[in-house]
């Protein structure tokens, strides 16, 4: 539905908003503050449910971090950062089925390793039955020794054994730790378990929590053949979004673009709606798929006294990633994935070959604390350095254009201490003020979903609220 603001307002003066500020009467059930995966994927189960939610998003464009822009200099439409997604996802593959999105999604069941002497190794699933079917392709890896292998397979035997109780046991304890435990040396560590748990939790293994290390091993290259598969869009990450406005509109809902909420407004111990630049928004429930450091911003001491899911969000940090656009004049990268153990560099994705023969690879470096205060000359350097390292026909080649982007706050630290922080969707009938304030469900990766920061997690975030708001409506 995309009637126009006037259609809905009924000026109101109200003591929870500034005077000279309009009620919006939108008459709807929910309100979703974010535009994002997490707040999509609400929005529809809430449509499945019979609701009608309106969706407010700061931005001209859906996907919130997971997202596309204009580049300025070149016109070409960019991702921010390269995602992926592995077989194991299964509540983001069910998002995008609803979607109908799934065949823009290419399918890898090898991802192929840089080695130092610059040859490739394949990972891939053999004949094997699960958690066997990766023993092959670890067994012809001549990136690691003899003696890596039976670490690395020792602590697999391990992580396979320990099942989801035992995972669930380590939550105070970082993936290091284990890896201390199972003696595992510091060759294996940099060249097979950071390149992957980097990657995966955007947090380097003496940091990450052991549950999170643990889970992208044992739902994921333990699982099975088609739970270890990677998938990768085919399509600019604002394309996979777009049927989503629709889908949500065809059902009674609506989408407002480039509409920030201000203030999250409470009335008592419930919130009753969200202030913008211009109008109130009211709703029955309100749900914030925000980033949590933007939840932060809109939210008031007294909201965040009143809720025990609000203390400590700063306690939950940011982890930032880098992402490197690179246009090259000619072909230079032939694989359409590799993985760099022990550069600087983690991940070089082929993007694209273009009619005129130019080529877009892009660099990705997850856990780039150091990298944030580079400039672009150095950026490049660094970058360019792995590149040739992997390909040195990009010795050969112009560098037509390198479009570095820096998420600063890309996900939350996926720390143990951070476990104890993450809040729930809904709001808890007890504390120490009486409760939590009623009718404000939360969503997004970094709440309390059992993944770490991954386009998984905020799916699984955005189905809980839903389900959460649909079950408080039932109830009462």
């Amino acid at each position: 539905m995309r009637s126009s603001w006037c259609s809905f307002v009924q000026t109101r003066q109200d003591s929870h908003r500034p005077a000279g500020v309009s009620e919006t009467l939108v008459n709807r059930d929910v309100l979703v503050i974010g535009g994002g995966l997490a707040g999509l994927a609400a929005s529809l189960r809430l449509i499945d449910a019979g609701w009608r939610p309106i969706v407010l998003e700061s931005r001209r464009r859906l996907g919130g971090r997971a997202c596309s822009f204009t580049d300025g200099g070149s016109g070409h439409t960019l991702d921010n950062c390269q995602h992926v997604l592995m077989g194991c996802c299964t509540e983001l593959l069910d998002f995008y089925t609803r979607i109908g999105v799934v065949d823009d999604i290419n399918w890898y069941e090898s991802t192929t390793w840089l080695r130092p002497d610059g040859g490739r190794d394949m990972m891939s699933p053999g004949w094997l039955p699960a958690p066997l079917h990766m023993a092959g392709s670890l067994r012809r890896m001549r990136l690691l020794s003899r003696r890596d292998k039976r670490e690395v397979k020792r602590a697999m035997w391990k992580m396979w054994r320990l099942g989801q109780r035992g995972r669930l046991s380590m939550a105070t304890r970082t993936f290091a730790s284990l890896l201390d435990e199972w003696n595992q040396g510091d060759r294996v560590r940099e060249l097979f378990w950071e390149p992957i748990i980097v990657g995966a939790c955007n947090l380097a293994i003496d940091e990450v929590a052991a549950i999170h290390g643990l889970q992208v091993f044992q739902d994921g290259f333990l699982a099975g053949r088609w739970q270890a598969t990677m998938g990768v869009p085919s399509v600019p990450l604002d394309s996979l979004y777009e049927p989503a406005i629709k889908l949500i509109e065809q059902g009674g809902g609506e989408v407002r673009l480039g509409c920030a909420a201000t203030r999250l407004a409470i009335e008592g111990r419930r919130a009753i709606g969200v202030e913008t630049k211009e109008k109130f928004v009211r709703a029955r429930a309100v749900l914030s798929a925000l980033p949590w450091e933007r939840l932060d911003a809109i939210i008031g001491d007294t909201e965040r006294d009143l809720d025990s899911r609000l203390h400590d969000l700063a306690s939950l940090g940011h982890s930032p990633i880098l992402g490197v656009h690179l246009m090259f004049d000619k072909a230079v990268m032939s694989d359409p994935h590799l993985v760099l153990p022990d550069r600087a560099v983690h991940w070089l994705f082929n993007k694209s070959i273009g009619s005129d023969g130019t080529q877009h690879i892009h660099a990705v470096i997850s856990a780039a604390d150091d990298w944030m205060e580079l400039k672009e000359p150095e950026i490049r350097r660094r970058v360019l350095q792995d590149v040739a390292a992997a390909y040195p026909a990009a010795l050969e080649a112009e560098l037509v254009q390198c479009r570095p982007v820096k998420e600063r706050n890309a996900t939350f630290r996926a720390t143990p201490e951070a476990e104890l922080h993450r809040p729930h969707a809904a709001p808890t009938p007890i504390g120490p003020h009486g409760g939590d304030i009623e009718g404000l469900y939360l969503a997004g990766d970094w709440c309390a979903t059992g993944w770490p920061a991954t386009m998984e997690g905020a799916v699984r975030s955005g189905y809980a609220a839903a389900a959460a708001i649909v079950a408080a409506a039932s109830s009462q």
